[in-house]
């Protein structure tokens, strides 16, 4: 069974730093691309950060700068480093990839179960 795993969320100050790391795992044939999104409590999720499998990465305005992701494709895992947090980073962060199992033919969108991110002023 293909799955994402998240992990390194937690409490930090103002100006700390965390890395998010998000492993995937399971009889996959190909992964596409992956990403990070987040959601504060009482709004929508957001996509943070996206990476190719050709490297090209994307990222929302108000993390330029901050955050970094990054993948180690032999792990079959993402990161997202996040430097100087500020409490309106607080939310919970999922992980998403599009994979193509051994059993298909298509690539699949997947999620994680995301980590709590929260940062305190």
């Amino acid at each position: 069974q293909v799955q994402l795993v998240e992990s390194g969320g937690g409490l930090v100050q103002a100006g700390g730093s965390l890395r998010l790391s998000c492993a995937a795992s399971g009889s996959i044939f190909s992964i596409r691309d992956m990403g990070w999104y987040r959601q504060a409590p009482g709004k929508q999720r957001e996509l943070v950060a996206a990476i190719t499998s050709g490297g090209s990465t994307n990222y929302v305005d108000s993390v330029k700068g901050r955050f970094t992701i990054s993948t180690n494709n032999a792990k079959n895992t993402v990161y997202l480093q996040m430097n100087n947090l500020k409490p309106e980073d607080t939310a919970v962060y999922y992980c998403n990839a599009a994979m193509r199992p051994v059993s298909s033919f298509l690539f699949v969108d997947y999620w994680g179960k995301g980590t709590l991110v929260t940062v305190s002023s």
